[in-house]
């Protein structure tokens, strides 16, 4: 029904910036709450921005001032703008998009990596 797909992933050293792409495909409607979580190795997923219908954007308190998420409805497509990169920053990212039914819709990450 609702397919999301990640880019922009990669490996960056400590400082850089990357720029995180999630395009949304098929039926959408009433989407509630949209956001980026991430994953590193040994860890539990964490929320890092979202963004829930009328509102306006949060951030977790260990990305702010640094990460930026966005979206382009023309395009169909959210953004997360990741700047001043730390290797702390290594992980997995998934876009999220959940329905006004609570059904989420997950997609597939794209690997971060910060180096030092």
């Amino acid at each position: 029904q609702v397919q999301l797909v990640e880019s922009g992933g990669g490996l960056v050293q400590a400082g850089g910036s990357l720029r995180l792409s999630c395009a949304a495909s098929g039926s959408i409607f009433s989407i509630s709450f949209m956001g980026w979580y991430r994953r590193a190795p040994g860890n539990q997923r964490e929320l890092v921005a979202h963004i829930v219908s009328g509102g306006t954007p949060n951030y977790a308190d260990s990305v702010k001032g640094r990460f930026t998420i966005s979206r382009d409805n023309a395009k169909n497509t959210m953004y997360l703008q990741m700047n001043n990169l730390k290797p702390e920053d290594t992980a997995v990212y998934y876009c999220n998009a959940v329905s006004n039914k609570g059904y989420p819709y997950w997609g597939q990450g794209t690997q971060v990596t910060v180096s030092s």
